[in-house]
């Protein structure tokens, strides 16, 4: 990833605009959502395993949810059609 996008304000925008769109969305499955959901939740319960990481739970946390959203979105194109409001059932 480039860190010019990475830094970039309507990539973070974007990012919390779609992150709550896709985890409470009934047509991603549960097994992409555990994806983001378990590793932030244990890291944010168990830092002390990790203790040569210098980063904060926030920023781990705002890396998975930039990781998550791009892999939706990849793996989820009719996500991003022109209604929005129609999201198809999960595969």
């Amino acid at each position: 990833m480039k860190w010019r996008r990475l830094l970039s304000l309507r990539r973070w925008s974007h990012v919390f605009e779609r992150i709550f769109k896709y985890l409470f969305s009934p047509g991603i499955a549960v097994g992409d959502k555990l994806l983001f959901i378990i590793p932030a939740a244990l890291y944010w319960v168990l830092p002390d395993f990790m203790p040569f990481m210098p980063i904060d739970d926030i920023g781990v946390t705002m890396l998975l949810m930039n990781w998550f959203v791009g892999r939706i979105e990849r793996k989820y194109p009719e996500l991003n059609s022109d209604k929005p409001g129609r999201i198809p059932p999960a595969r």
